[in-house]
């Protein structure tokens, strides 16, 4: 047996004692009690008394969570869900894992909304992937109607799914933004947000395996010799369908920012602004029609 008694306390010390050195001390105090919500029906983990006697399929639950954390595995998609803007977003290797950063661009617009007068604004995210983006402005905003684009059919299947489960009104349909035509009428939308591929190929090196293993490639990576493929695009499409002072958000690719505002200035757009993330990176970027 792996443990010496099937006590919750003995699971505890062997999850430590395995991942101690692939991960901090917080983190994995995160993700065993993520683990043993979710496995245990419970809501606090950390209220649980330490001599709760484990099943043995619980215990090969967490035996088999730690083996394939130590392969690399990223701990949202071995649990199935992450947690997004307060919204449970289910995951699989289809669908890029929602990023910390992502959520401060849904704060921003968030923020932003708050201060319009726009009694049912009608919001396009593009590039949904797992749709977190879409999903998190339609909670918070529920008059808003909130769709999205994306490419891959893997993952709108998995947006629909997350919208289903959510209680959501949030349509999902697949377009390649780059060649297809976008289901919208010129000048009927409000705000265009997207978090596009943005990694260079050339960045792979610098990547840890949790992602290039786990991550769709599709999600992550763009020529170098095109690094603002995606943003030129849809900024060409936001000019055409988003109305008069209707507003463009991205997430960028933090070695971009001067050159993604100078493209934007070049594409018509007015009021750029550049916001750093929390780390301090370019990451932000908020443009006018």
């Amino acid at each position: 047996m792996f443990v010496r008694d099937n006590k919750l306390s003995s699971v505890k010390t062997y999850f430590q004692e395995k991942l101690s050195l692939s991960f901090s001390f917080s983190e994995i105090k995160f993700m065993f009690n993520v683990a043993a919500e979710e496995r245990l029906s419970v809501k606090n983990a950390f209220l649980l008394p330490e001599d709760r006697a484990l099943s043995e399929s619980d215990l090969l639950f967490f035996h088999f969570m730690v083996k394939r954390l130590l392969k690399g595995e990223p701990f949202q998609q071995i649990i199935g869900f992450t947690g997004f803007y307060d919204l449970k977003i289910k995951v699989s290797p289809e669908v890029l894992t929602p990023r910390p950063e992502t959520e401060e661009l849904v704060y921003l617009i968030v923020n932003d909304l708050k201060k319009e007068v726009l009694l049912n604004p009608r919001i396009l995210d593009v590039c949904s992937g797992s749709g977190c983006i879409a999903l998190a402005l339609k909670s918070s905003f529920p008059p808003a109607m909130v769709s999205g684009l994306e490419k891959s059919g893997k993952a709108v299947e998995a947006a629909k799914g997350n919208a289903q489960l959510l209680k959501l009104d949030v349509p999902f349909e697949i377009c390649d933004v780059l060649t297809d035509d976008w289901n919208a009428e010129n000048n009927s939308i409000d705000i265009i947000v997207s978090n596009p591929p943005y990694i260079m190929n050339s960045e792979r090196v610098e990547m840890s395996n949790t992602v290039l293993d786990f991550e769709p490639e599709m999600a992550l990576f763009v020529p170098d010799t095109a690094p603002l493929l995606f943003y030129e695009a849809i900024a060409e499409k936001g000019q055409k369908l988003l109305k008069e002072k209707g507003k463009l958000y991205f997430e960028i690719n933090e070695q971009f920012g001067k050159e993604t505002v100078a493209m934007l200035e070049e594409a018509g757009y007015q009021h750029i602004q550049l916001f750093k993330d929390l780390q301090g990176k370019d990451r932000m970027i908020r443009a006018v029609k």
